[in-house]
């Protein structure tokens, strides 16, 4: 612990928690106090906390108290015993309450009587099972006379942890590695600062992100990140998850955060057209959106980058493919796509535009045929996706995303090598799919060309200037060498 606190100091943070009850055995707090750092605030939680402490409640108060005794800069004492601890020097009181069940209506309550307990600072932590309980935690930061740390727990709780600071917080908390979460939806403090560059977000960033759900394996949080840092914009980009029951409610408070753009992927597609005022008729004709803006009157602009950027990538292949037989092939490609959701749907009417002959297939037939009538293009069942021989095949399902990348929707001996094979799948980037149709001889198209050419189209849309495409690459590269997409 002391060597941990030593390298995170030296990296620029200036405040560490140490979290006593990790430690196995006697509990030396002189020893970890001495020669500190920095700034730290000493923690000994309970397992009902959420913590790890093993001893008696008696020997726990001892620790705390022995803490303040030695000069403690910080204590964090729970609702439960900070009026039995009374002040003493210099050390100041963090008093906290936890919720790991949900976050209570009545959070104005809850604070009150942790402020009056003698709290230099309160601090709730309560589970977040809805997208609004970040924008009424953060709100009631705001809104404190004590200073106040608030924060929403669990994967839809990552905006509050991200933005406390420019809410009102004297500080936020991210964990030292992310194999070492010590409370639900934690980020560690390497992409909390580099990537989210949680230190610069000020009263006039601007808010973008993206809503899906789930949405802890998105790399567009890595991507977009990386692309405003590079580009100098104070704006912060974020992961929403936001079911599919509480859409409505988040677009309706978007004003609150307030929000300035928006990536949608999975459910949302479709559904989130309801409430747009605005949009081309590219997205009028595919019937999905990806990509939103927030206009100054309230209203909701729609783009759909996704059907662009399939086109493109998918032309490339042909391209390279046509230089590599000496020249161009007659006739028109014939592109089969597997899937029925917003992406196929984006691609399925990219390609029929780009004079492609399309054939569109799922294992929900009902869903392919609609999008089939809407497109204007063919419609077979699952069970018929093998008997014809496509000249191009374009994966537009989840299936083989991480974590299951064993996973293809076409199987290897229904492959041949004249065929050109698309995955929408960008994490992992070689596919289950993709590995086996390089097997065959195949030419291939990764996610991560879609996804990179996906995410500059955005990035003009909202920010008026081109985003670079190595500098996207670069942050795939790295979220995805990690296996664990931030946010």
């Amino acid at each position: 612990m002391i060597a941990e606190h030593r390298f995170l100091a030296e990296n620029g943070v200036k405040l560490v928690e140490l979290r006593l009850d990790y430690i196995q055995g006697a509990v030396q707090v002189k020893r970890l106090l001495r020669e500190r750092p920095c700034p730290a605030i000493v923690t000994c939680r309970r397992q009902a906390d959420g913590g790890r402490w093993q001893g008696t409640e008696e020997e726990r108060l001892l620790v705390l108290r022995t803490a303040i005794a030695e000069g403690a800069d910080w204590v964090d004492l729970e609702d439960d015993i900070a009026e039995g601890v009374p002040r003493f020097g210099k050390t100041r009181r963090i008093v906290s309450h936890h919720d790991f069940q949900r976050t209570p209506a009545d959070l104005a309550t809850v604070h009150a009587r942790l402020a009056g307990m003698d709290a230099d600072v309160v601090k709730i932590a309560t589970m977040a099972d809805h997208p609004g309980d970040n924008l009424r935690m953060l709100e009631l930061v705001r809104s404190s006379r004590v200073p106040t740390v608030g924060l929403c727990m669990g994967e839809m709780g990552v905006p509050s942890r991200v933005l406390a600071c420019r809410y009102g917080a004297p500080f936020t908390f991210a964990t030292f590695h992310q194999d070492r979460v010590l409370a639900p939806g934690q980020i560690a403090w390497k992409p909390m600062r580099d990537v989210y560059r949680v230190n610069a977000i000020g009263d006039n960033t601007a808010i973008y992100g993206v809503i899906a759900d789930p949405v802890a394996h998105s790399l567009s949080p890595a991507v977009h990140n990386a692309a405003l840092a590079d580009a100098g914009i104070d704006a912060v980009y974020l992961p929403f998850r936001v079911p599919a029951e509480d859409l409505d409610d988040f677009l309706a408070e978007a004003h609150r955060w307030p929000l300035a753009g928006l990536s949608v992927t999975i459910p949302h597609k479709q559904a989130v057209l309801e409430r747009v005022t605005a949009s081309d008729d590219l997205v009028q004709g595919i019937g999905a959106t990806n990509t939103l803006r927030f206009l100054p009157d309230g209203g909701i602009e729609a783009r759909n980058t996704d059907a662009t950027a399939a086109v493109e990538s998918l032309q490339a292949a042909i391209a390279a493919q046509a230089s590599d037989l000496g020249g161009p092939r007659a006739g028109t490609k014939s592109a089969l796509v597997l899937g029925a959701g917003g992406a196929a749907r984006a691609v399925a009417f990219g390609l029929k535009h780009a004079a492609m002959e399309v054939t569109v297939t799922s294992r929900t037939s009902e869903r392919a045929k609609e999008i089939a009538d809407d497109v204007g293009c063919r419609a077979v069942d699952w069970d018929g996706r093998y008997r014809k021989p496509y000249d191009c095949i374009i994966n537009a399902t989840p299936v083989g995303m991480h974590p299951n990348v064993n996973e293809t929707p076409f199987d290897k001996s229904a492959l041949r090598p004249y065929m050109i094979v698309f995955d929408t799948v960008y994490n992992p980037e070689n596919t289950l799919l993709l590995k086996e149709a390089r097997s065959v001889g195949c030419r291939t198209v990764t996610g991560v060309e879609m996804f990179v050419r996906q995410a500059m189209l955005q990035f003009e849309y909202w920010h008026g200037k081109p985003a670079s495409a190595e500098v996207i690459r670069d942050a795939i590269k790295s979220a995805t060498a990690s296996h664990k997409p931030v946010g």
